[in-house]
This record gives structure tokens, sequence and C-alpha cells, in this order.
């Protein structure tokens, strides 16, 4: 594996509810390499979000260490993009000054920003969209939008919780390809690509997307699995019907539900 970026030691996460202490998260360990794209897969309520936020300083650990680039995280990190569910747009501002968002609330120039907007814009398939509004596009072109922001400034690590969750089908798998492409999946060695930790509850998409998939256990999660992807790369449309994918996806599943290949749960 490349030299990592992100660390994890023994992270837990107890919060607590009215009704008492709640542990989210126990003793997860994990090293994401610089350039990887390391997808998170779990049942809902396992703390795959919580975690996210954990790495991004958005939220404290109660227990054990996080460290992004060699530096202990204890407060939130500004080199960083952060993708949701939902793109979150401004609705009263343009498609362009939504992209530029990150450089104001950081204090920079904006208009230095201006010409990085454009070409992201321009890679994303957005030209000629800069100057609409939110309603005017289409959601799969608002996560777009939403994903060029995340790059405007540049950073070396994207943090995505379920970008693609609220889209139909179709336009979730056509943003999976777009996705790569923009991560730089063709085009740049693994050392000049974004590391990127990614959020999902579809074992497909992980597996199309990844080059390994950590599978979660239920609350408090717990990593059951670290799957190393090894498929070829570029990605194609054609690859989810080879068997080697089919594979993967059944042993992830089989993690999540402990099946046996007969059938019985174990």
């Amino acid at each position: 594996m490349a030299e990592s970026l992100i660390d994890l030691s023994r992270v837990g996460m107890t919060y607590q509810a009215v009704s008492g202490p709640v542990e989210a998260l126990a003793g997860i360990s994990l090293s994401v390499g610089a350039g990887e794209f390391v997808s998170l897969v779990g049942p809902s309520g396992c703390g795959k979000s919580t975690l996210l936020r954990i790495v991004a300083g958005l939220r404290p650990a109660t227990e054990g260490t996080v460290t992004v680039e060699g530096r202990q995280v204890t407060r939130p990190i500004a080199d960083i993009g952060m993708v949701f569910q939902a793109p979150v747009l401004l609705k009263w501002r343009t498609i362009l000054d939504n992209i530029l968002l990150p450089a104001e609330l950081a204090g920079k120039e904006k208009r230095a920003y201006w010409a990085r907007a454009q070409e992201l814009l321009e890679m994303a398939g957005l030209h000629g969209f800069a100057d609409k509004l939110p309603r005017e596009l289409s959601g799969g072109m608002q996560q777009r939008a939403s994903l060029c922001r995340a790059l405007l400034l540049d950073p070396p690590l994207l943090l995505m919780d379920e970008p693609f969750g609220a889209l139909d089908a179709m336009t979730r798998d056509d943003m999976a390809l777009e996705l790569l492409r923009i991560w730089g999946e063709r085009d740049l060695a693994r050392e000049q690509r974004k590391t990127v930790l990614f959020v999902t509850h579809s074992i497909g998409e992980a597996v199309f997307l990844s080059d390994r998939v950590v599978v979660m256990s239920p609350r408090p999660g717990r990593i059951a699995a670290d799957l190393k992807i090894d498929l070829p790369r570029p990605r194609t449309v054609e690859l989810r019907a080879s068997e080697a994918f089919g594979q993967l996806n059944l042993e992830i599943f089989r993690t999540l539900t402990r099946r046996s290949s007969a059938g019985a749960v174990s």
C-alpha cells in the first residue's frame, strides 16, 4: 500500500443519549494510503458516517487516535473536501458562486479561484451552467456541482458520505463513472490522485469504485473485513457482468449478513 494519509488507531465513539451511553464505534484501526479509494459499507446505524466525521475532525473520538498526513486530528481540518448525500447548494446563489464558496469561507480572494472553478465545471460536464441556479439543474448535475465545490481548493483528501444515495439508479451509475474520471483513474498515477474515503450502502457501488472495501459490523461498529478489490482499472460498465465482480459482491454480502455459501446464517 502507498504511504498512508489516514491512520486510525483503536478509535471508539460513545455518546450520551437520554436513555444512557450508546457505543457507536469500537476498536477501529485502519490505514488509508495516499491516492487510495476506500469504501466503507455496513448496516444502518453502524457508525460509518460518524467515522467519516471523526476523520474530518468534526466530531472527537472518545477513544483512540486519528492522524491525517501525519498530524493528529484534534479539531476540524481545513485541507479536505466533503461531499454529502444531498448537494447542499445555496439556492439563491449561482452554480459558479456555490463552487467558489470554500474560497470565501477560507478568507481567500474569490477571483483567484475563478479559473479553477471554470476548469472544474468543464471537467464535470457542467460547461454553460455556471450562471444557473440550483433549481435549474437535475439532481445528478447538482451533485456534480457539489463535487466541484469540494475540489475547488485542491484538497488531498475527499470524504464522501453516500453522495449518490438520493439519485435514481441510472444517474447513480453515471455519477460513479464521472467520479472515477474526475479522480483521475485513467490519467493520473496513484500518487497524484486524491485519497477518497467513501461511505455507501451499495455493495456493487463500493466494489465498482474502490481499491479496498472495509466492511463494518452492526453497532458498535467494528471492522468485520478489509477486502482488496483486485479488479482492473479503468473500471467499465462491462466489468459489472464479470464473474470476479460478482464474487466480490457475494463475499461482502456474506460478511454483512453472516451467511454461508449454503445460505444459512452462521
